[in-house]
């Protein structure tokens, strides 16, 4: 029996992917948004592909503010853009 790999939907290009070929935008308990390049952060977590253009396209789109339900300052987007570059 083959195991079931998980999906996930791309807030950018809404998508279907495998779980491990997208990157993890966290909300942490305390409120605090990152990348989680593992998969592993705790939190409330939604997903993007790992290239800038899906990441803007959910910025344009505000699918992160509904995911996590609260309003997010551009400052956090712009910390996101920078470490998606980085690709800590």
């Amino acid at each position: 029996m083959q195991k079931k790999i998980p999906m996930r939907q791309c807030l950018g290009c809404r998508e279907m992917k495998p779980k491990k070929e997208l990157i993890r935008v966290v909300r942490s308990p305390e409120g605090e948004i990152s990348l989680d390049f593992r998969g592993k952060a705790n939190g409330r977590g939604a997903y993007v592909c790992p290239n800038g253009d899906c990441l803007k396209k959910a910025v344009k789109a505000r699918a992160l503010e509904r995911a996590f339900s609260c309003r997010i300052p551009q400052e956090v987007y712009d910390a996101l853009d920078a470490q998606m570059e980085r690709g800590e």
